[in-house]
Formats: C-alpha cells, sequence, structure tokens
C-alpha cells in the first residue's frame, strides 16, 4: 500500500511504511563505473542527525541507497551522489535521473576529490544543452538557513583552489547542485574519520542543512 505526497511537483509515491514515522527518506546514488559509490552512504546519518536537531524537518535518520533504474528512484525527493573516481551512467539511467530531476526531484553532488571530469561528462548525458553554471554567493542555498556570505565553506584542501557551488536548472529552477574543491560530505563524518577540527565540521554540517532544506522547501516558480 503506497500513499502519494506532492514535493515541487514530484508525484511520490511513498511505501505506508515509510510514511508511519517520517515524512521525508533521502537516498545515496549506486552508480557503475567503477567509482566508491559508497563514500556518500557513512556520512548522511550524522547530517541526518544534525538536520533533526536543528530544523523542523521530519526527516528520517538513516538514508537509504538506490539506482537510477530501480522503481524507488522516484519515492525519494532528495538524492546524494559522491566519490572519487569515475561514473557511467547508461542511456535509460540518465533519461529516468532527467525525469525525476524534471518532476521535482533534486540531485546533489559532492566532489571527494577525483570525480570532477567524470561526474562533468556524465550530467552531459542528463542534460546535453547545459553547462554546470556557478551559483552566486546570493543564491537562497547559502542563506536559507544558515548565513553563508561567502558561498561554500572550505573543507578539505585537495587542490588548494576556492570552493565552488555549481547548479543545473529545469524551468529557473535548480534541480542539480554540485560541490567541488571543497569535500562538504567529508565534513559530515565522525571527528575520527578524518580529523577535521570542530568548527570545519561544524562547517559543513550548516551547509549540509542548507542544502537539504533547500531542496525540501522549494516551490516551483508559477508557470
Amino acid at each position: 500500500m503506497r500513499t502519494l505526497w506532492m514535493i515541487g511537483g514530484l508525484l511520490l509515491a511513498w511505501p505506508l511504511w515509510a510514511q508511519e514515522t517520517y515524512t521525508f527518506r533521502i537516498a545515496a546514488v549506486k552508480y557503475g563505473g567503477g567509482g566508491d559509490w559508497y563514500q556518500a552512504v557513512t556520512p548522511l546519518p550524522n547530517l541526518l542527525r544534525y538536520v533533526r536537531e536543528h530544523t523542523n524537518i521530519d526527516v528520517a535518520p538513516q538514508a537509504d541507497v538506490v539506482e537510477l533504474s530501480s522503481d524507488r528512484l522516484f519515492t525519494y525527493p532528495f538524492l546524494f551522489l559522491s566519490g572519487h573516481g569515475n561514473i557511467v551512467l547508461t542511456d535509460e539511467e540518465a533519461r529516468r535521473l532527467r525525469r525525476y530531476l524534471e518532476n521535482g526531484g533534486f540531485l546533489y553532488i559532492d566532489d571527494d576529490y577525483g570525480l570532477d571530469r567524470y561526474i562533468r561528462r556524465e550530467m552531459k548525458k542528463v542534460f546535453p544543452e547545459q553547462e554546470f553554471v556557478e551559483l552566486p554567493f546570493n543564491h537562497p542555498i547559502y542563506h536559507v538557513h544558515f548565513e553563508f556570505p561567502n558561498g561554500l565553506p572550505k573543507i578539505h584542501e585537495h587542490d588548494g583552489k576556492p570552493p565552488q557551488g555549481f547548479g543545473l536548472f529545469h524551468n529557473g529552477q535548480l534541480v542539480v547542485f554540485y560541490t567541488y574543491e571543497t569535500n562538504i560530505s567529508d565534513g559530515w563524518e565522525s571527528p575520527s574519520v578524518h580529523g577535521d577540527p570542530p568548527e570545519k565540521r561544524e562547517a559543513a554540517l550548516q551547509m549540509g542543512t542548507n542544502i537539504l532544506v533547500y531542496a525540501l522547501t522549494r516551490l516551483k516558480p508559477p508557470t
């Protein structure tokens, strides 16, 4: 038995068991190509705990894992994808991801160092008519809950370049947010994993909260 929810234009067919306790569930994307997609899984519980403690969003404290070919794809309003290396989307996966995004879903991508050239190539399969656009610092994603007047916080050094946040849009609405040269999600990990100082972890968790809040509370612009 399923319950239908309309979130930002995405008709979600939620299993009844998922609705008994939590309004939202999110998922990490399992992808092909040999890259370490599972890097996206372990930091999510820490972020979700933080979101539950600092907002009124009723999100499940554990994330699921979903493949783009799965029928469950359209049950999640928010997807997270990360890794260090190669990613390959089949033509069918690219079509399904585009359909998901055009109907209200949201994808957050975090470069874990080494993902950049592969994710740019694969997202061209999804939106061949688009290029990633760097978001200005006044974009709502940097201000929706916590204030980041200078854009993304720098969590990990990588190549020592300034952090950048890029977007892909549908009908003027941000549907893909891609963070580069910062590794926000590594800052969600437990302190023992990377040894990040408390202020770095706090900044990463706050930025992650902004991303999730933005994705789950945005409204489609009038047509």
